[in-house]
């Protein structure tokens, strides 16, 4: 599999980072994005058709958003959400040194 764009960028700035993750064995969930070292779990989401009328923002998706987000607080995961091709990678690396020097 070739490393995504995202990826790239998370390894050069020293966090590890896995593509489309799933993260209950017994859901179909994924998220898109997931940084995981140790007790720190990060989850990235690219919400996707936010002015295309897409599947995030019709009711269905956005319920089903709903409860994978909640899935994801419960399985103790940072969620940080962005629109497509505007993901902050300073904040990224901000919460996930926060969180290194906090649980580690």
């Amino acid at each position: 599999m070739i490393p995504s764009y995202f990826n790239k960028v998370c390894h050069s700035m020293g966090m590890p980072c896995v593509d489309e993750y799933k993260f209950l064995p017994d859901r179909k969930f994924r998220i898109d994005h997931a940084i995981i070292d140790g007790n720190i779990k990060i989850a990235i989401e690219e919400e996707g058709g936010i002015f295309t009328q897409g599947r995030h923002t019709r009711p269905m998706g956005f319920l089903g958003d709903l409860e994978k987000y909640n899935l994801l607080t419960e399985a103790g995961y940072y969620l940080l959400r962005y629109p497509p091709k505007k993901i902050n990678y300073q904040q990224i690396k901000k919460v996930y040194d926060g969180l290194k020097n906090r649980l580690t």
